[in-house]
């Protein structure tokens, strides 16, 4: 066999099926736009299932990728085995009623014989039980021998994903590496669990629809969706036995080893922390390229997880200091030939990575000093387990791995609850797995849309009009479609053409009415579920409409203003925060109404009010310049060259409307005014982080600006006559009443620390010893908890040995805060559950660690009470002690 690098392999498999008629796409984003049913981009069909699906027609029938794909199930075993990884390419070829088994078999079979001239005799292939058209194929025109022909069930080789959807059976190539690979067995063939014969191609025949009880018809327009593990072709063609080992993957662990001053293959345990760097750190760089950030939650968990993950194992393996982002840029220089794009952005990368690392290793310590005190707060005769409760704490609260957790935990003679741990990891998957759901259209709506889809095709015209003239191409109730709608029912209108917005790219849909000759449906929302069908929710408020109706649909033109002012203002606030703070600001969200805009950028700090001010200018300066806006139908090409903005990981399709207003163009298929001047006032609201590097600007512009202009001006009127002044002069008046509350607080501090420590001096005098230790047990008269505490740090040292418990009345309520010397705490006293057991008799509790407590009740009246207790409790815990040492 020839040797292949990745790259080289990329580009054969590529060109290869554009000589096939194929049009070669880009790898689409790992975060798949549009889909809520996944989380992430997992195989090289993802980008494609609104076509296998039947919700979207395809410009070009024949396509050949390959796909940058993410999956997590296995996280766990990454790094403990050679071939598990989260990260990986697929290559594919697919075809969406085109052609089918007779062409796809043979051009897989030309493609690894011919070009990749891998030896016939070393190859086999499983088919679907009862698929004897893929036998024949096979067998008659390939020639593979019926003997290297296997096959398998519906788990191995059947594609399918529910009832409702396309599906079929699958054939797999393998590779047979021989017997010392293998089991032993005689019957050894593709199957076994044994490693003998590796898969590494996958052809899927789409050519049924799953109906109910099993039952599958027939599809008139078939389909091929085919998968190519491009690492495991290449580990096959450049002979080494591991994904790691392979050209493109062994560069990036070479410089990780590099780092730790070590070498693969030396040291097993080495070895797991230097794959799991070098996996991590590819899909980290590609997760963040195409627009994730960390977060607890969805796609950003992951990115977490896997960036801390590879943090960890840096420490592991005794690496100093952050060292993630030099890993990163030999993934980037190794990984820009298949995607140059990666280059453009590594400065974004690197700095979300130093963010994310640098913040990892502060919390590492943070959750080493709380397991520290979870250990240090066991009870001492209980048994020596952590609960899962608190590991799963650590972990998903602080990010504190729980092989970390596991490691300190023996180190002190701990076990931890492992199946504790996994029940809350198990109910975290379950809420996971509920928030990612696949999105329940519903079959029959699924079939609905795709019926909807062959009868009728609705025709956006709102970017002209509000207002048009149109007939009713279906109606919808209950998930079915029906010939009338009557008063009261709720139901959706599928119309010929309509002036609506479907909801989309932020911008909320438009609401209004539509009206026929005896009815009128109130619209409440607009959705697009297919291409082409546009769906009006709502309910009827009087009368019927009938399928076929000639109707007037009107929308609520005062709302679409207001909102297509706040959508444009966007674009401006866009180029605003890109000039003013950079060009890594790129929107990672928005939410644009009637009423205002909530604009979400990638940001690693906060933005100062100067920063915040010269946006809000440059906005309005754009606003009285009153720019055209301007839109155009562009190819993705043309637009990139003009340098048109397009969102992160967003999918477009060939060709796309750009939108500019002055300096601003992108990509945008929402409702916008028509000059910047329509805009009005823009004013910034608020700024604040929602995540690690992700800021949020609310903002209201128009009518809505002028009112918030209006509140501030009247807060501040009302603020000068407070102050009795004018409002020019509110400030300088505010400074000097805060100057002088300054320095009065100055004083009364002094006077405060001053009675404390005469105070302390009285307790003092006063102290009680007990089998020698000093013990102090007063109500003082103290308002806050803060001068208690500093009262208790006083005196426990300078009486030391000794225990202190101070209670004071405030507010209607009881405080204790009670404290012991180190050297008596916890092998002595516990002033932990002498202060739980005090504030029970106030009707309260608290409690702490042996040697700081607090704790508070409801019932002040009792404190006499709860001090006799505390004193018998603390003199019974030191005459213990005393009984048990030996004279």
């Amino acid at each position: 066999m020839k040797y292949i690098t990745a790259d080289q392999m990329r580009s054969m498999f590529l060109e290869f099926f554009k000589s096939k008629g194929h049009k070669i796409l880009p790898s689409a984003s790992l975060v798949p736009h549009g889909d809520d049913s996944l989380l992430l981009t997992g195989a090289g069909m993802v980008p494609f299932k609104p076509y296998f699906l039947g919700q979207a027609e395809p410009e070009n029938r024949r396509v050949t990728t390959c796909q940058r794909c993410l999956r997590t199930p296995d996280l766990e075993n990454v790094g403990k085995t050679d071939r598990h990884a989260t990260f990986f390419e697929m290559l594919g070829n697919f075809s969406f009623g085109d052609y089918f088994k007779v062409e796809a078999i043979p051009w897989a079979w030309e493609f690894i014989t011919e070009h990749m001239e891998l030896p016939k005799d070393k190859l086999w292939v499983s088919i679907y039980l009862d698929d004897d058209e893929a036998f024949e194929i096979w067998h008659r025109e390939v020639g593979v021998p019926a003997e290297r022909i296997v096959r398998l069930g519906k788990e191995d080789n059947f594609w399918e994903i529910g009832v409702g959807y396309p599906c079929g059976p699958c054939s797999e190539i393998y590779f047979d590496r021989g017997e010392t690979f293998g089991c032993g067995s005689p019957d050894c063939k593709p199957g076994c669990d044994c490693e003998r014969f590796m898969e590494f191609w996958n052809l899927v025949f789409i050519q049924y629809i799953k109906r109910e009880a099993e039952q599958y018809e027939p599809l008139v327009a078939k389909s091929i969706d085919t998968g190519l593990g491009m690492e495991r072709i290449v580990a096959l063609m450049q002979g080494v036995k591991s994904i790691f080992e392979i050209d493109s993957v062994k560069t990036i662990m070479d410089h990780v080893a590099k780092l730790a001053n070590t070498e693969y293959g030396q040291n097993a345990k080495a070895d797991v922390s230097l794959r799991v760097i070098t996996d991590h750190a590819r899909g980290i760089t590609f997760l963040i390229s195409d627009g994730v950030l960390p977060s607890n939650e969805g796609r950003g968990y992951v990115l977490r997880r896997l960036l801390r993950r590879a943090a960890r194992h840096g420490r592991l393996l005794g690496i100093e200091g952050q060292f993630l982002n030099s890993v990163v840029d030999v993934v980037i220089g190794r990984m820009q030939v298949g995607y140059p794009e990666l280059k453009d952005k590594q400065e974004y990368i690197h700095r979300v990575v130093d963010l994310e690392e640098r913040r990892f290793y502060e919390t590492l310590d943070q959750g080493i000093n709380i397991l520290q005190e979870i250990i240090a707060n066991h009870p001492a005769r209980g048994p020596r387990v952590i609960p899962g409760t608190d590991v799963f704490r650590l972990y998903d609260t602080y990010g504190f791995p729980v092989e970390l957790t596991r490691e300190i935990a023996e180190e002190h003679g701990f076990a931890i609850d492992e199946a504790g741990f996994e029940e809350e990891m198990n109910q975290q998957r379950e809420r996971a797995r509920r928030a990612h759901a696949q999105k329940d259209y519903g079959n029959q709506r699924v079939e609905l849309y795709r019926q909807l889809q062959r009868q009728v095709e609705s025709l956006f015209v709102g970017y002209e009009q509000t207002e048009c003239s149109t007939h009713v191409a279906a109606l919808v109730h209950n998930g079915r479609l029906v010939e009338r709608l009557g008063a009261g029912e709720e139901g959706l209108v599928v119309l010929t053409k309509t002036p609506f917005y479907a909801a989309s790219g932020g911008q909320v849909a438009d609401t209004g009415t539509i009206t026929g000759k005896v009815g009128q449906f109130s619209v409440k929302d607009v959705r697009q579920p297919v291409d082409g069908i546009i769906a009006h929710q709502g309910v009827m408020v009087g009368g019927e409409l009938v399928a076929g109706d000639q109707v007037v649909a009107s929308v609520y033109s005062k709302e679409r203003w207001d909102t297509a002012r706040h959508h444009s203002a966007t674009h401006l606030l866009h180029r605003a925060l890109r000039e003013v703070l950079g060009d890594h600001v790129h929107q990672s969200g928005s939410d644009v109404d009637s009423n205002r805009v909530r604009f979400d950028f990638t940001h690693f700090e906060a933005v100062t009010d100067e920063q915040l001010h010269l946006v809000e200018a440059k906005v309005n300066e754009a606003v009285m310049a009153n720019h055209p806006v301007q839109t155009e139908i562009l190819s993705m090409d043309e637009a990139k060259a003009k340098g048109a903005i397009a969102l992160f990981g967003e999918k477009y399709g060939s060709a796309v409307r750009v939108v500019s207003m002055g300096e601003s163009m992108e990509l945008c298929g929402g409702t916008h005014v028509s000059a910047t001047g329509d805009i009005g006032l823009f004013r910034i609201v608020s700024e604040s982080s929602i995540a690690a590097g992700v800021r949020r600007i609310e903002a209201v512009a128009g009518k809505r600006a002028l009112e918030y202009t209006d509140r501030r001006e009247k807060a501040l009127l009302k603020v000068s006559g407070l102050l009795e002044t004018t409002p020019d002069l509110a400030v300088e008046q505010l400074e000097r009443l805060l100057e002088q509350h300054r320095k009065l607080q100055q004083e009364l501090n002094q006077y405060q620390r001053k009675a404390v420590s005469d105070l302390g001096a009285e307790l003092v005098s006063k102290a009680e010893v007990i089998n020698g230790v000093n013990v102090v047990i007063a109500e003082v008269n103290l308002a806050e908890a803060e001068q208690m505490r500093s009262l208790g740090d006083q005196l426990r040292d300078r009486l030391n040995p000794a225990v202190i418990l101070l209670a004071a009345r405030s507010g209607g309520r009881v405080q204790f805060v009670a404290m012991a010397g180190k050297e008596i705490a916890g092998g002595i006293v516990h002033v932990g559950n002498v202060v739980k057991s005090a504030a029970a008799v106030c009707g309260g509790g608290g409690g702490g660690r042996p040697d700081m407590a607090q704790a508070g009740g409801r019932e002040p009246e009792k404190l006499p009470e709860a001090l006799k207790l505390a004193r018998e409790l603390l003199a019974q815990q030191l005459e213990e002690k005393q009984a048990k040492t030996p004279n």
